[in-house]
């Protein structure tokens, strides 16, 4: 079968990326062709882009750091009844392709009544979310919770899992993003007022961690209510902004 794939060649600017076609062989032993359906253009792949991410393949390279599709066969080992699912894919390179050879194991299944553009903008982000309030923060209900950029991808899902879990959310936001903030579960307070003060209105026992993937400046972390020696914490898979989970705020 042939792949229609989007090469990036080196530091180029986005009309230096090249289409190209190449011969994809059947799937082998325990691994699943995957048509795909959506795919995303991230800070990651910008980053790719001008040679600047972490641990990227040398050029030339197909970039594409997650996927939705759909299977289309299944090599030796495979459940039959695979072929014909829709599936997500954590992938860090290689994507942006029409087809794609991936190992069945790492296939995750996807509802078919998901749009698969809007399903594939959950991948890393709830991923990043997910370990930042349950694996580095371990957050749990009954918490309250800072999250700056609540209205961004990663925040946005941050805010919903936390909410999902029992634990209440002030979330950091422009003015016009307050209803949708609101909208998500999550007490909205404006990034360019005075962040300390309105959290210690509305948390004065303090927070249980505070969320930075949007590198906000100190002056958006309550002073004073830095617990000492508060870890950074960058997030895998490396994708947006750096993120940091920085457990026990006492105001």
């Amino acid at each position: 079968m042939n792949t229609i794939e989007i090469v990036l060649p080196g530091k180029v600017e986005p009309e230096g990326l090249r289409v190209e076609r190449r011969e994809l062989p059947p799937p082998g032993p325990g691994q699943a062709m995957v048509r795909v359906l959506a795919t995303g253009v991230s800070f990651a792949e910008q980053q790719m882009r001008r040679g600047k991410y972490f641990d990227q393949p040398p050029f030339p390279f197909v970039p594409g750091y997650d996927l939705v599709g759909e299977v289309v066969a299944g090599g030796a080992g495979v459940d039959p009844a695979l072929t014909g699912r829709r599936v997500a894919a954590l992938t860090k390179v290689g994507g942006w392709r029409s087809h794609v050879l991936l190992d069945a194991a790492d296939l995750i299944p996807v509802p078919d009544n998901l749009d698969p553009a809007e399903a594939e903008t959950l991948v890393v982000n709830g991923i990043t979310a997910w370990q930042m309030l349950h694996r580095t923060a371990r957050t749990t209900a009954g918490a309250t919770i800072l999250v700056h950029g609540a209205n961004g991808g990663v925040g946005s899902v941050l805010v919903q899992l936390a909410r999902a879990a029992g634990i209440a959310v002030i979330g950091t936001a422009s003015a016009r993003n307050a209803d949708a903030v609101r909208a998500l579960g999550a007490e909205w307070v404006d990034y360019t007022g005075d962040v300390p003060a309105r959290v210690r209105e509305l948390a004065p026992n303090g927070v249980a961690a505070v969320f930075d993937h949007v590198a906000a400046p100190a002056s958006s972390t309550p002073s004073g209510c830095s617990p000492p020696a508060a870890p950074s914490s960058p997030t895998a898979p490396h994708r947006r902004r750096t993120s940091r989970a920085i457990p026990g705020f006492p105001c």
